[in-house]
């Protein structure tokens, strides 16, 4: 399939994320390949890093914070200020063992963003997380890779090799010893830790019980990760494409990231949506694959302009935005705008990890809401009552309405359930009860037409009852 880029102008420089790896409108993805050492570094690589070197870590801190980078990773917490939640320390004193865990672990169904970054550029990442622990004085970082991509773990291995080769990490100091604006060096040293392949791990203190060798069940909050997280010690958690977004932000500017994306449209004070976002786009399209965008351009315009509109001509249906644990969109938000306001848009949890999978007219969302419980009551790790019984009742139930042997009560009690189990109803650790409910639900109220074709009516007589012996 031919495609024009002058057609399209998804943001205003070009890729950056992607500036090295073939993606359309740019560049045939058939010219993919691992960029290494010695082509990063012709290409521009680790110029954020030196630059970073150069200014005080709260510098750094504070350029991140007012880019209103947001979390790329699921939640759109804001980056800088997630940073600044570590204990503060006094200049020049030594601030002890804290941590960085980059999450790695990307197993939210329909996301493929990340391994993308860690499949062809491996060194934008590491650029991240060394820049990363200078801003935050971390002296160890820990990538927390998903279990399944065992060629992604290799490349990163590949990669840690020739960056130490390198001196960007290592007891000499950050690019072999760089004085850093504050005097002194900062030496960092950074693993792969691979996963095993849970869903659960993807959450952040899941993530650290893991690193310690532990089961990974979340843990209650608080205390928060930044003040004590793993082996006790203060730790920040960042995702991989945030991570990446770092090296760039650090050499051209709070204000160059914010001319890209959008500033927020429920009014003022509310967060912006600055910055590019990778977008993987699967389902029923035409071409599907992973693009670099602007924050807040429609899944219409992605869908018809650079996946080459609906498989088989077909029409659109409904889409996931983000991972299944986001919600539905309906057959009448086809214009959604990809953006942090989803959520309070659309009705759905939020933006995600920004990876819609795409359905068109012949899809059974009774099927759908089936197979993502299924999902959900096999990935709950068990520690809270209502998720773990929640979650396979509501498996249960889906499971007998797509049968055909269900009734109107159990849509019902299908809903009553899903509003009761979850972190905001405060009945859980984590979120991933409220991934559940927010998918099955929203499938349901959003396609109620469909679940009730497949029930019986159920009626509940009523009696009036007048005097002791009324009947």
């Amino acid at each position: 399939m031919q495609f024009n880029a002058k057609d399209f102008n998804p943001h205003l420089d070009g890729p950056i994320l992607t500036k090295r790896i073939p993606c359309w409108p740019y560049a045939d993805p058939k010219g993919r390949h691992v960029v290494h050492l010695d082509e990063y570094l012709k290409t521009g690589g680790y110029n954020g890093l030196r630059k970073a070197l150069t200014m005080t870590p709260e510098a750094v801190v504070e350029e991140v914070k007012k880019s209103n980078l947001r979390g790329r990773g699921g939640a759109g917490f804001p980056t800088g200020l997630k940073w600044t939640f570590l204990p503060k320390v006094d200049e020049g004193k030594d601030p002890g063992m804290r941590y960085l865990a980059i999450n790695a672990d990307e197993s939210e169904p329909g996301t493929f963003k990340d391994r993308l970054l860690m499949d062809f550029d491996p060194h934008l990442l590491l650029e991240g997380i060394a820049a990363a622990c200078y801003a935050c004085r971390l002296k160890r970082a820990y990538i927390f890779i998903r279990g399944e991509y065992h060629h992604q773990a290799y490349v990163l291995e590949e990669a840690l090799k020739e960056a130490y080769a390198h001196g960007v990490f290592g007891s000499k100091g950050l690019l072999n010893g760089t004085q850093t604006a504050g005097g002194g060096t900062w030496a960092v040293e950074c693993y792969v830790h691979r996963g095993a392949g849970a869903y659960i791990c993807g959450e952040e203190t899941a993530l650290l019980e893991a690193l310690e060798g532990k089961r990974g069940w979340p843990r209650i909050k608080p205390p928060f990760p930044a003040v004590k997280g793993l082996f006790g010690k203060p730790t920040i958690i960042n995702n991989v494409e945030t991570l990446c977004h770092v090296p760039s932000i650090v050499e051209f500017g709070a204000d160059w990231f914010s001319k890209q994306g959008r500033a927020s449209t429920l009014g003022a004070g509310a967060p912006p949506s600055f910055g590019t976002k990778l977008m993987g786009v699967s389902g029923h399209v035409a071409r599907p694959g992973t693009f670099e965008l602007e924050l807040g351009i429609s899944l219409r315009k992605i869908v018809e302009d650079l996946c080459g509109g609906m498989r088989n001509g077909k029409k659109f249906k409904a889409a996931i935005p983000g991972g299944v644990s986001m919600g539905i969109l309906s057959t009448d938000q086809f214009d959604a705008e990809m953006d942090f306001d989803i959520g309070r848009k659309c009705n759905v949890l939020g933006l995600g990890t920004a990876c819609p999978t795409v359905f068109d007219e012949d899809t059974d969302m009774v099927m759908v809401a089936r197979n993502i419980a299924r999902f959900f009551k096999h990935e709950s790790c068990g520690q809270c009552t209502p998720c773990r019984e929640g979650s396979g009742w509501l498996y249960q139930l889906m499971t007998k309405v797509e049968e055909g042997n269900g009734k109107t009560k159990d849509l019902d009690l299908a809903l009553e359930i899903a509003t009761s189990m979850g972190s905001m109803p405060g009945t859980t650790i984590c979120g991933l009860a409220d991934g559940n409910n927010w998918a099955v639900r929203t499938i349901m109220n959003k396609f109620w037409g469909e679940f009730e074709a497949r029930v019986k009516p159920s009626y509940v007589p009523v009696k009036m009852t007048i005097g002791a012996g009324a009947r």
